[in-house]
């Protein structure tokens, strides 16, 4: 198992370069920044996690956590020439394993970073060095991530099968979410708004509503029914088309089968994308809604500011992948709108849960242990 020490070392030498610019970046609270760098990883990683599932790179590699056996598709370069001479428009390619290896880098390179908090947070736990963080939140993080792993290894173990696809997506945001919250906690407040906590059921119900809208997003994706509905506003000609539900979200069954064993159906597919596309109209409306009404507030304004800006997005590029037909930078780009404005309502939450009355944010201003 060599080459697993191989790509440990691999996500060590990348989880160094956001190190290093924490290290040497003027900021008083070093810890601060390195939440905040590796939230922003993290969203790059769910992007590219989305680049790799739209380009049919989970199986590029078809053993895990390396290359057929290997740390990397350099060195499994024969293994994967022989696959794809084998079959040619078959999962596995140097381009795919490419793709697939490089998620994987990277995943790991974030598993460092929350390594590299949960060491600074007990640290100053022990030392009793004032940094306003329990360290049981980055611990959590890290049993998070490894859960996510988990999914990751049953991803290429169990052959795409929606659900397990569909499951390592959703913990991949609540990741993010969680890395989202986390980093507010270490920024100060803005101005206290008294009235805002009054919000806090209205918050949580549109963060309710989004993560059921990406898990039917991811649904959708990971049954290849983008274009399951070739029109719009209607569905093949018809606003109400004939769909099998029964079948269509049949959780537990394998990549392009239903249930039964059979292969999964039109209707199914229909139903599928229709579910997903219906309920992004209760959606839309109601985030408009709420950021409408938060935008009264001075130190909710640029959050909800910025979910009636992604929400636009993601209207537009979801209309786009229907007519254009899934080009895969707007697909890209879809999937990456859902992670920031999940990312923008948790802040929304977040600054909300600040301002009911008797609750005060730590500000988090003091230095992390060197």
């Amino acid at each position: 198992m060599f080459y697993v020490l191989q790509l440990g070392l691999i996500g060590l030498c990348i989880a160094l370069l956001p190190l290093s610019y924490v290290w040497v970046k003027a900021d008083d609270n070093k810890f601060r920044k390195l939440v905040w760098v590796t939230t922003f990883l993290t969203l790059d990683l769910v992007m590219f996690g989305g680049f790799t599932r739209l380009t049919d790179s989970g199986l590029g590699c078809p053993d895990w956590p390396g290359c057929y056996g290997t740390s990397s598709p350099f060195i499994a370069h024969t293994q994967i020439a022989a696959a794809f001479a084998a079959m040619p428009t078959g999962p596995v390619s140097m381009s795919k394993a490419w793709i697939e290896m490089i998620h994987r880098y990277f995943a790991m390179a974030i598993g460092v970073l929350i390594i590299a908090q949960m060491v600074l947070a007990w640290t100053a736990k022990l030392r009793r060095r004032p940094l306003h963080v329990s360290p049981w939140w980055p611990t959590s993080l890290l049993l998070l991530i490894v859960v996510q792993g988990v999914f990751g290894a049953l991803t290429v173990t169990m052959k795409l099968q929606p659900i397990i696809v569909t499951t390592h997506l959703m913990l991949g945001l609540a990741l993010l979410g969680t890395l989202g919250w986390f980093a507010a906690r270490q920024t100060p407040l803005p101005a206290y708004e008294p009235d805002a906590g009054r919000w806090r059921a209205a918050a949580l119900a549109a963060l309710a509503l989004l993560v059921v809208q990406i898990a039917l997003g991811g649904w959708v994706s990971t049954n290849y029914a983008v274009l399951a509905c070739t029109d719009f506003p209607t569905c093949n000609g018809q606003w109400i088309p004939p769909m099998d539900f029964a079948h269509g979200f049949h959780l537990w069954r394998a990549l392009g089968m239903n249930g039964d064993g059979d292969y999964i159906t039109q209707a199914a597919l229909v139903a599928i994308h229709w579910t997903h596309r219906t309920f992004a109209f209760v959606v839309i409306a109601y985030l408009v809604w709420f950021a409408l009404r938060m935008r009264r507030y001075e130190s909710l304004r640029r959050p909800a500011n910025g979910v009636l800006l992604v929400v636009a997005i993601q209207f537009a590029t979801g209309l786009s992948n229907i007519v254009l037909q899934w080009p895969l930078p707007v697909a890209v780009a879809h999937n990456g709108g859902a992670a920031i404005l999940l990312l923008l309502v948790v802040m929304l939450n977040f600054r909300i849960a600040y301002s009911r009355p008797g609750r005060a944010a730590v500000p988090a201003r003091d230095a992390a242990p060197a």
